[in-house]
Parts: structure tokens; C-alpha cells; sequence
């Protein structure tokens, strides 16, 4: 061994003794699970729908679910997302009865259920408005790992940066992943079959 291999050999053995000496001690006070399993989404909650009705997780029971979190007053996402939700449900044909599709609401100050039964009047009629109190919408916002946020306009009103995401429940309620919607309603409803 040459002069000037030997100190990279000794800092590459140097290197590799301190990553496995890491890894050992997150293993040995359980800092490696935590590490290693993704933060979990969703969670109980209790919101109303359009018409007045209590849902809750429960209600996810038995069917896959299709969840995104946006508000009535939003100009382009929303309605966007909602359009193509309402496409992916109409190729589902019969089989949308089976699914759930709930836009939650991230502006609880001015979707009320009213609001969101005027709102919900132009998709397809599967989709379910959820609202409720700022409480109520900030549990479930957390449970979601969702982000929102207020953003003051210079007339005095607001708009919401938020997520966009759709979310995808199994029939337990638990998360699988974004849902796709960058592709035909028709390859997007047939995925969600695979969930029925």
C-alpha cells in the first residue's frame, strides 16, 4: 500500500464504523423505526356533508375513498381537480355507488354546507362536500398532513394556498397514495376497481 492510498483507507474505515456505530444506536433506543416508518395519514374525524349529514371515518368503511382538501372560492386547482374526479367517477359507471369521494373543505369561515351544496352543483353528484367548525377542520387538516394556509389580498379578502393532492383510502380507511389523475379517466377508474 502507497503513501498516499493508506490515509483514504483509513478515512473510508473511519467513515463506515461511525455510519454503523449510528445505525446501532438508533436501533438500540428504537430511533430507527421512528426513522424508517412513514408518518401515518388520516385519522378520526367529524364533519358535515352538503346536506346536513354527520360524516365521519366510519363512513370510509367498505369502500375505497378519493379525498382532496381545497375550498369553494378557489379559481383554478379546485375546480380543476374536481372536474377530473367527477370524470374518473363517471367511467366508473354503477360502480362509482361503491366508491367515496369527498372534497374537504380547508376555508371553513365561508364553506358552509350550503355553500358547498351551491358548489358542488356543477360535478358529478357522488362528490361529497365535508365542512365544519374551524376545529373540526383543523383536526382533520392535521390528520391529512395537509397544508393551508391563509393568504390576505390587497381588497381586504383571502384566498388558501393548500395542498393538492388527491388521497387514496383503502377500504379500511387506510392511505395507499396520491391518486393519479394525469392520465384518462378511464386507465385512473380502472385502477380504482383493483380497490372495490
Amino acid at each position: 500500500m502507497d503513501r498516499t492510498t493508506r490515509p483514504l483507507v483509513i478515512v473510508g474505515a473511519f467513515s463506515a464504523s461511525l455510519v454503523i456505530g449510528l445505525v446501532l444506536l438508533l436501533w438500540t433506543f428504537g430511533g430507527l423505526k421512528s426513522v424508517a416508518t412513514p408518518a401515518a395519514i388520516g385519522g378520526p374525524f367529524q364533519l358535515t356533508d352538503q346536506g346536513g349529514q354527520t360524516v365521519t371515518e366510519k363512513n370510509m368503511e367498505g369502500h375505497p375513498t378519493l379525498i382532496f382538501f381545497g375550498f369553494t372560492h378557489c379559481p383554478d386547482v379546485c375546480p380543476t381537480s374536481l372536474f377530473e374526479i367527477s370524470e374518473v367517477l363517471k367511467a366508473l359507471g354503477k360502480d362509482a355507488d361503491r366508491v367515496n369521494a369527498y372534497f374537504i373543505s380547508v376555508d371553513p369561515e365561508r364553506d358552509t354546507a350550503a355553500a358547498m351544496k351551491d358548489y358542488l352543483s356543477s360535478f358529478d353528484p357522488h362528490l361529497e362536500g365535508l365542512t365544519g367548525n374551524p376545529e373540526q377542520v383543523a383536526k382533520v387538516i392535521s390528520e391529512y398532513r395537509v397544508y393551508a394556509k391563509k393568504v390576505p389580498l390587497k381588497d381586504g379578502d383571502y384566498t388558501m394556498d393548500h395542498t393538492a393532492l388527491i388521497y387514496l383510502m383503502d377500504r379500511d380507511g387506510k392511505f395507499v397514495s396520491p391518486f393519479n389523475l394525469n392520465r384518462k379517466p378511464e386507465e385512473a377508474a380502472a385502477e380504482l376497481k383493483h380497490y372495490l
